[in-house]
């Protein structure tokens, strides 16, 4: 039973990762909570209902259903879920469940963080991604229409509840996006991680308990790890954006609607991957193996008309961009990366056309 502590200056809170851990969710729920608030989505309250109010027993709970989408990720829902649970209720001992996907994890933690000026939540993620990524770290946030999360707070979780069996009614895409995610935790800071990846996708792709287990589990150990080290990205918490700086371009410039969260994030890890090997900052066979990890659990859907200079147009808008200059988390080896700001745009524009080049071809 894998479970990792998150310890940051204003708490410490659990991240279990176990089969059947929905089971135990009100053992998270501080014993002064009030009513608690359940944001999901109707597909995942469809599937998933059951096992959720069977773990809360005899708690007073309500259930907000959330549209889902990235488009729908803005502040006007917030607004929205907020005078229902008021109506509904809410006070400063309330808490919220976020059970859902990264989407529903990102607002409904933005939702907790500012509603009455802060109330407790807990993270019950249910898609790859989110366990393995969004659901730890207390980032929380909405949308812009110019560009990916614009609006957040920190804002740490009471707990992080993972449970492996959710898994199964997954589709298929949504769990290949989120081994994006894995790809990524291996790439910057476990080769074990890497090497399984690279070594056993079939297994990988196939569900298999044992494996399916392990890389969530180590994924969930190096955020924990990472997170409690810098909880507010001014340092080490940084190499947790390989891919995302070009990835939240795509995602903006494709309107959202496109591409999930994870498939964003690979082309900018092929494409960082290229910028890496053209500085001469990555040697040639790693090049070649996350390049081949990350195609082992492709496709990502074509990008046709995605221009690669309107994504440099797109970059200056990030948020980890600081004073106009473009940062990127760039691999050295599998395991160790660097950040760095000090990159000839001229290069980055041309690791943006190789990547959309390879994935036309």
């Amino acid at each position: 039973m894998p479970s990792f502590a998150v310890t940051t200056p204003a708490n410490t809170y659990t991240c279990l990762v176990q089969r059947g851990a929905l089971s135990r969710i009100t053992e998270f729920v501080p014993a002064k909570a009030g009513k608690l608030f359940v944001v999901t989505t109707e597909d995942v309250w469809d599937l998933h209902a059951t096992r959720m109010l069977d773990a809360l027993g005899t708690r007073e709970c309500h259930t907000i259903l959330f549209p889902g989408g990235e488009p729908r990720k803005r502040l006007s829902e917030v607004e929205t879920m907020a005078d229902e649970m008021l109506a509904h209720g809410a006070d400063r001992s309330s808490l919220v469940i976020a059970f859902g996907g990264g989407i529903v994890g990102d607002l409904a933690g933005f939702l907790a963080a500012v509603f009455m000026r802060g109330i407790g939540f807990i993270q019950a993620p249910t898609t790859l991604l989110a366990q393995v990524d969004a659901a730890v770290g207390g980032k929380t946030g909405a949308n812009l229409v110019g560009g990916k999360n614009l609006i957040g707070a920190f804002h740490q979780p009471t707990a992080v509840v993972i449970d492996p069996e959710v898994l199964g009614t997954l589709p298929e895409r949504e769990y290949r996006a989120g081994l994006y995610e894995v790809v990524k935790t291996g790439v910057i800071r476990s080769p074990r991680l890497f090497g399984r990846l690279l070594a056993e996708s079939a297994d990988v792709l196939n569900l298999e308990a044992e494996i399916v287990e392990d890389i969530i589990a180590e994924s969930v150990r190096i955020k924990a790890e990472v997170v409690s080290a810098d909880e507010k990205e001014s340092g080490l918490r940084r190499i947790l954006n390989f891919g995302h700086t070009i990835g939240h371009a795509l995602e903006a410039e494709t309107e959202y609607s496109l591409l999930l969260h994870g498939e964003a994030v690979a082309f900018g890890m092929r494409a960082v991957t290229h910028l890496a090997r053209d500085m001469e900052v990555l040697g040639a066979e790693d090049h070649l193996r996350i390049l081949s990890c990350i195609d082992a659990y492709g496709p990502i859907p074509p990008l046709d008309g995605v221009k690669a200079s309107n994504l440099m147009k797109r970059l200056v808008k990030d948020k980890k961009t600081i004073q106009g200059r473009v940062h990127f988390v760039l691999p050295v080896r599998v395991g160790e990366t660097v950040i760095t700001s000090d990159v000839d745009p001229a290069k980055v524009l041309r690791a943006a056309e190789t990547a959309l080049e390879e994935l036309a071809a």
